[in-house]
Formats: structure tokens, sequence, C-alpha cells
């Protein structure tokens, strides 16, 4: 019988590389979505199941007998914080891992391990030692990330709260995951050092946390693989670098020799103008993992210049 994955919300960028990852491994994949696609082909171990996030359906029977489930369910966060955004953004993170939760404690054959995401954001904004998954949990004033946090802790405490005694509960604390994917940053700040605009952000001191998508994949399947892992696993690089150091990294790269600096006024008037929150680029996220690098999980990229490089080679290769 071959293994199977199950990906909740899993038309997104990382859904669709670990859709692509897991087939590859010659796994069965299941996609929980709003709008199932059909399959590009008769061969393809990928399969589309419709589902709300909110209510129980014929969907709960691809839980059964399941390697892993992977709930990627949430609005993305690149919006503005007014009431209606936040409603959506908490309502679409909780409201699926409660009913995930529920489908499980259902199952005659329940997942064997059920991976929940999160975020590296849940750690308070810090120049100092970087947070490992013992780290201080908070907001702070000067990163404005208030919203942000109160959204990660309460949907960790969705996802503690799930009775799933048969099932192993992971939750993902992830940082940025570097790719070519939609909805990737990594394009976008490539196109800004392109345009000469790839200078420092509000100053360029704050930490950034991050992954390339392989070792996102790579962990994850490492993390099935070591059953006795269990709670909370930070999901980043074991090198963070500060704004200014990722802008000048990306500019060589991009062999742009000039990067204009824009500072917390501009990005405030930017981020309005494009419908965003300046959280996303002036809170100090210095993260990294402890648990993945004393169990001994191997990163294939470890410093941000090294990602950054594959992804332009592959993006030169593939015109992406």
């Amino acid at each position: 019988m071959r293994a199977k994955i199950v990906l909740a919300g899993g038309h997104g960028f990382l859904g669709q590389i670990l859709a692509v990852h897991f087939q590859q491994r010659g796994w069965d994949v299941v996609v929980l979505t709003r709008s199932p696609r059909t399959p590009r082909n008769a061969t393809s171990r990928v399969q589309e199941a419709r589902w709300d996030g909110m209510t129980l359906g014929e969907w709960t029977s691809a839980l059964e007998g399941a390697t892993a489930v992977i709930n990627l369910a949430g609005v993305s966060v690149n919006c503005r914080y007014h009431a209606r955004n936040q409603r959506l953004l908490m309502d679409s993170r909780i409201f699926p891992t409660r009913i995930l939760g529920e489908a499980i404690r259902h199952c005659t054959r329940p997942p064997k391990a059920w991976f929940n995401s999160s975020t590296a954001t849940i750690y308070k904004h810090t120049f100092g030692t970087a947070w490992d998954e013992d780290g201080e949990i908070g907001s702070h004033p000067d990163a404005k990330d208030a919203f942000s946090v109160a959204i990660a802790t309460a949907w960790e405490r969705e996802f503690e709260a799930a009775k799933t005694p048969a099932t192993r509960k992971v939750a993902l604390r992830s940082a940025m995951v570097l790719g070519l994917g939609l909805n990737s940053v990594f394009p976008t700040l490539r196109r800004l050092a392109r345009l000469g605009l790839g200078g420092p952000m509000a100053g360029g001191r704050q930490f950034v946390s991050w992954i390339h998508e392989a070792d996102f994949c790579r962990a994850l399947d490492w993390l099935i693989e070591h059953e006795e892992i269990a709670g909370v696993v930070n999901l980043a690089a074991p090198g963070p670098v500060t704004n200014r150091e990722m802008m000048t990294t990306l500019r060589g790269l991009c062999g742009m020799p000039i990067g204009l600096p824009a500072t917390r006024w501009m990005l405030e008037m930017g981020a309005f103008v494009l419908r965003t929150e300046t959280e996303l680029i002036i809170k100090s996220r210095r993260v990294v993992s402890k648990r993945l690098s004393d169990g001994g999980f191997t990163f294939r990229h470890r410093t941000m210049r090294e990602a950054m490089a594959e992804l332009m080679q592959r993006s030169s290769n593939t015109g992406r």
C-alpha cells in the first residue's frame, strides 16, 4: 500500500510545491480545496476533494489511513489588517484546524501524523540572540505585530486542543519560504533589486529568517519519518540575516550596483497603496530550529546567498 499525504488548503505556494514533491516520491496526494481542479492526466497521483474548511463531508474519507495530513489553510497575510480582513485571517485558520481535528477524531484508521501550519512571527521582535523553539512569544509595539501574534497563538491553541490520541501532532512555525512559485516573496524581492529599489528597508537592521523551498519539503520528509517528534518545530535555516544583508546579497546576484533605501514612512505609504502591512517588513524575526539541528537534519541550503543563487540559476534555466 502506497503512502498517502493529505494537503488541506493545497492550492497555495506551499501546497503546490509539496504536492509535486510527494508525487515525485511516489506518494498518493490528496488536496482538500474549495475549488477542485480536473486532473491533468489519468496517471496523476494527485487527487482533489472539495471541502469548505468548516463542515464535515465526503472529504473526510481521504483522511482514512493517511500517512500524514498537512494543514496549510489560511487567507494570505499580505493584506490590510482592517476589521473585515482580521476576521477572515483568523477564521480561515481556526475553522479548518477545528474541523480537521474533529474529522481525524472520528476516523476508523486515523492519520499517523498531523502537521499544522503556524508561523515564526509568533516569537518576539528581537535584534538579540535568535529564538529557538523555547523562544519568547509576544508582540512588540515597534513591530506593529500584536494582531499577527494573536492569530498565531489562537491558531496553536486550537491545534493543541484537538483530541486526536492516535495521531501525532506537530505545529510548524515556519519562517519565510524562498521559492519561485506564485505568492512566494522571492520573485518580488528580485524584481525590486533589478529595478534598483533593492536597498535596505526601514534602516535594514531587522532580521529575516528564511528557509529554501527544497529544505522546507525535506524537513517535512524528516518530520514524517521521525515519529518521536511532536509539539512545536521551527522551520528556519540556521543563518538568519539582516534586511540590509539580504538586499545586498540579492543586488549582487542580480548584478545591480545600486539599491535605493526605503525609509519607514515610505514603507507606510507603499503598504497603503499596495494594500498590505509594514509589519511584514519591519518586524525583526531572528529564528532558528534547535529541534531540526539537534535531531540531525541537514540543511541543503544553509546560507541565504547559496539559497538565492540556486533560485536565480533555476529561474534562468526555466525562464521564470
